[in-house]
C-alpha cells in the first residue's frame, strides 16, 4: 500500500452554490460517512465573475454556506476563490489548499457532467497528474464510458474515483430559484439558515 493511501483526505467541492442546498450538504455528508479517509469537506464557491446567468454576489454565497458549515466541524467553506482578482483554475485552487493542508491528500469533488468536458479545462493534465477526482455518476451516466470514449481521460485513469452507488445527489439550484421567483415554499429543500438568510436580503426575486 502506498504511502499516500493512508493519509487523510481534505474533498474540495467547488460550484456556484446558488443557493446552497440541503442535497449539497447531504452529499458531503455521505462522503465523509462512506470513505474514512476524508476529514473534512471544503466547499468553494466559484467568484461571481464566472460566467453564468443568475449567479448573485459573492458575500450572499459565502454567507449562505458559511451559516451551515459553522455547525458542522467536517465542513468548512473557503473564499479562496471568491476573494481572487480573477476567476482561478480549478488545479489552482487545489494546489493552494494543499499547501494550507500539507499533512492531508487533497482531492476535488466534481460530477460526471463535468467530467464529460474535463478536456477543455485549464491546465487539466496537471490536474490529472497532481490531484485525485472523486466522480459523481449523474443520470445515467457512467463514469467508466466517458473515460473510455476520451483519448486523454483514458492517459490519466488512474487520477479518478467513481463515488459510491450508495451516495445519491439531486443538485437543482435552478429549481429552488424559479421556486422563489413564484414566490413558492423552499422548506426542507434548502436549510433554515439559507432560508432565514434569503429572507433577510430579499435574494432571487
Amino acid at each position: 500500500m502506498k504511502k499516500e493511501d493512508n493519509k487523510k483526505q481534505i474533498i474540495v467541492f467547488g460550484g456556484c452554490f446558488n443557493p446552497p442546498l440541503n442535497s449539497h450538504f447531504s452529499l458531503a455528508e455521505q462522503m465523509i460517512a462512506e470513505y474514512p479517509r476524508i476529514e473534512k469537506i471544503i466547499f468553494v464557491p466559484v467568484n461571481s465573475q464566472y460566467e453564468k446567468i443568475d449567479l448573485i454576489e459573492n458575500e450572499h454565497r459565502y454567507q449562505m454556506l458559511k451559516a451551515v458549515c459553522d455547525k458542522n466541524e467536517k465542513f468548512e467553506v473557503s473564499r479562496i476563490e471568491i476573494d481572487s482578482e480573477r476567476q482561478l483554475y480549478t488545479v489552482e485552487t487545489l494546489h493552494r489548499i494543499q499547501e494550507e493542508y500539507a499533512d492531508y491528500e487533497v482531492a476535488f469533488l466534481t460530477g460526471s457532467d463535468n467530467l464529460k468536458t474535463l478536456d477543455t479545462w485549464k491546465k487539466v493534465e496537471e490536474l490529472t497528474t497532481k490531484f485525485k477526482l472523486y466522480i459523481l455518476e449523474r443520470d445515467n451516466d457512467c463514469m467508466e464510458e466517458i473515460i473510455e470514449n476520451n483519448e486523454l481521460l483514458k492517459k490519466h485513469r488512474q487520477a479518478f474515483i467513481k463515488a459510491k452507488d450508495t451516495i445519491k445527489s439531486n443538485l437543482s439550484s435552478t429549481f429552488v430559484r424559479e421556486k422563489i421567483k413564484a414566490g413558492k415554499s423552499i422548506r426542507y429543500l434548502t436549510p433554515d439558515e439559507v432560508i432565514q438568510y434569503i429572507e433577510q436580503y430579499q435574494l432571487y426575486k
